[in-house]
């Protein structure tokens, strides 16, 4: 069973700390992986998670780190754009960054939590260290390290706050893909969420291969003669 290490919280509406992670180092555990993920909520388009190990830090060192990211946030409550910009700085101040998908048809296949789980496992085990801890938003993973999984870790962790942004950016970039092979949905506008123009499409021309059956409304148009 997972060891969970805990930290006192950030006043409501401030920043992201790393108090979380702060705890972990502090502990001799150096390499803390924040893990969020994006798109569970969606009608099509695969799930994404994203890991983020940033360096360990005090002092000096600390301080820089946090000019490095500042403007992290949970990626909801910024712009497109500045996810971007954000995105990339990130990947320059963190030690390791790395993302994990579950395509459509395995999602279907085993339904949205256990992919969920998988995809922030892909991550993790994709950032090509072996990480002495994890910070997760709400989740604890069967990974065997010590973790912590505070309710709304996006809005109290940096590293996972800086996690949801580079998996959102990610399937961002999918998405718009998705949108400009097949327009008949607009899957660049909506993001393959529950909008209005989106399940007015999908009513118009029925489910395609990007959407997940394992939603109700999808699978009352599939399986619509």
């Amino acid at each position: 069973m997972a060891t969970r290490i805990h930290a006192a919280r950030s006043a409501p509406g401030s920043a992201p700390s790393l108090a979380w992670e702060r705890a972990f180092w502090r502990a001799g555990l150096p390499l803390v992986a924040g893990v969020d993920e994006v798109g569970r909520g969606a009608m099509a388009g695969p799930l994404v998670a994203a890991a983020v190990v940033l360096p360990a830090s005090e002092g000096i060192a600390l301080r820089r780190l946090r000019a490095a990211l500042a403007g992290v946030r949970d990626s909801k409550l910024l712009t497109p754009e500045k996810r971007i910009e954000l995105a990339s700085r990130i990947e320059h101040a963190a030690l390791a960054v790395a993302t994990g998908f579950v395509p459509v048809p395995e999602l279907d296949a085993v339904g949205v939590g256990p992919a969920n789980r998988m995809a922030m496992e892909r991550a993790v085990l994709g950032l090509g260290l072996e990480v002495d801890a994890l910070v997760i938003d709400a989740c604890v993973l069967d990974l065997g390290c010590p973790q912590s999984g505070p309710i709304d870790g996006d809005a109290l962790s940096l590293s996972v706050a800086a996690a949801s942004i580079v998996a959102k950016v990610a399937r961002d970039r999918v998405m718009i893909e998705l949108g400009h092979a097949d327009p008949r949905y607009g899957f660049e506008l909506h993001k393959g969420y529950c909008s209005p123009l989106h399940k007015a499409r999908l009513a118009e021309f029925g489910p395609c291969a990007h959407h997940r059956r394992c939603f109700a409304p999808v699978a009352r148009l599939a399986a619509a003669p």
